[in-house]
């Protein structure tokens, strides 16, 4: 091993804007599996399909369209 390096002429890491950030999530059995599905049919590992899918998501600014039905109050008596 040299006592010094030349790093002068290195090339800056192109995938660094590509890192990704370990967090937990907790997602139904139902969506696991049918992304370990995709993943079986694709070879694309089933956290990376999720992450493609959610990536797809957020760039074309796509939200749910969500209706909360609150619970009716039972009369008194």
């Amino acid at each position: 091993m040299r006592s010094e390096y030349d790093f002068s002429n290195a090339v800056r890491n192109p995938y660094v804007k590509k890192e990704k950030r370990a967090v937990t999530i907790r997602l139904e059995n139902e969506v696991v599996g049918y992304f370990k599905a995709m993943s079986g049919e694709s070879g694309i590992p089933y956290q990376n399909l999720i992450n493609l899918y959610l990536r797809d998501c957020a760039e074309h600014g796509r939200k749910l369209d969500l209706v909360w039905n609150e619970k009716a109050k039972e009369p008194d008596k």
